[in-house]
C-alpha cells in the first residue's frame, strides 16, 4: 500500500506537504504519534486510495440505537450469517450481548462492537482509527492477536507504548 506526494491542508494548516507513505500488505502496522499530527487524515486518505477492498473503522462509534447488537454486524454483511456474526461476537468478546441494544453497553463494549461491525464488513484490509478506547489492556490484547491471526493487512491508530508490542511495523508521525 502506497500514498505517493499526499498533500493535505484544512484552511492554512498543512497536514501533510507531498509527503510519500508505503505500508507492507502484510501483519500490523501501527500508527503512533501526538494527537493533531495527522494520524486519522493519513489512515483517511489510505481508505480514500483504497475503498473498494478495505473496511475502516471511524473513531466514532456510529451504532444505531434502534439495532441490537447482532443487527449491526448483519445489516453489513453481504450475506447475513448468524453463525458468521456469532463469531465475530466471539472474537470482540461480546458473546451474550446480541440482543442488546447500543444504549445498554458500556462506552468500551461499543467500542468493540463498531469494531466487530468493521470486520464483518467483506475486506482485503482493516484500517482502524483508534479501536480500542475504553477498552482495557488485557482485552486489547486478546483482540489485537486474533485480528492478526485473520491474516489481513491491518493498519491501526493508537495512543500508547504498549500497542507497540502487538504491531508488526511502526510508523511515527
Amino acid at each position: 500500500m502506497e500514498l505517493r506526494d499526499l498533500t493535505v491542508h484544512f484552511g492554512d494548516k498543512r497536514v501533510f506537504d507531498h509527503r510519500d507513505f508505503t505500508f507492507p500488505d502484510h501483519g500490523l502496522t501501527l500508527l503512533t504519534g501526538p494527537s493533531g499530527v495527522g494520524k486519522t487524515t493519513l489512515l483517511r486518505a489510505l481508505f480514500d486510495r483504497y475503498r473498494a477492498d478495505s473496511a475502516f473503522l471511524f473513531q466514532e462509534d456510529r451504532l444505531l440505537p434502534w439495532r441490537t447488537v447482532e443487527q449491526h454486524l448483519l445489516d453489513v454483511m453481504p450475506a447475513p450469517d448468524r453463525s458468521v456474526a456469532a463469531e465475530l461476537l466471539e472474537l470482540v468478546e461480546l458473546t451474550g450481548e446480541e440482543k442488546n441494544y447500543p444504549g445498554a453497553l458500556s462506552g468500551g463494549m461499543a467500542r468493540r462492537l463498531a469494531l466487530g461491525r468493521c470486520l464483518a464488513l467483506p475486506s482485503v484490509r482493516l484500517l482502524l482509527d483508534e479501536p480500542f478506547a475504553g477498552v482495557d489492556l488485557a482485552r486489547q490484547g486478546r483482540i489485537l492477536a486474533r485480528l492478526k491471526a485473520l491474516g489481513k493487512p491491518i493498519v491501526m491508530t493508537g495512543h500508547g507504548p504498549e500497542l507497540e508490542g502487538y504491531a508488526d511495523h511502526v510508523t511515527a508521525l
